[in-house]
């Protein structure tokens, strides 16, 4: 049952997050919202994800709500 509800949960922030207006962070509040979940329940699986946890620490890096991590250049 968690690992539908895993797997549901990715699909559907990445789904949203394609959207031009939308980013991964307000997808993430969207399925909360929608789904009547509250979003510290949400951070288990987005710590379990690093592509998920990756994309949504650029986004907060990016608008300065986190400081910058250190990245190698590629």
């Amino acid at each position: 049952m968690l690992k539908l509800q895993y797997e549901e949960f990715v699909a559907h922030i990445h789904k949203i997050a394609r959207r031009p207006d939308c980013n991964y962070m307000e997808a993430v509040l969207d399925y909360a919202v929608k789904n009547d979940i509250e979003i510290e329940a949400l951070a288990d699986i987005i710590r379990k994800n690093p592509n998920l946890k990756s994309r949504i620490q650029d986004e907060a890096e990016d608008l300065f709500m986190m400081e910058r991590t250190a990245k190698l250049p590629v």
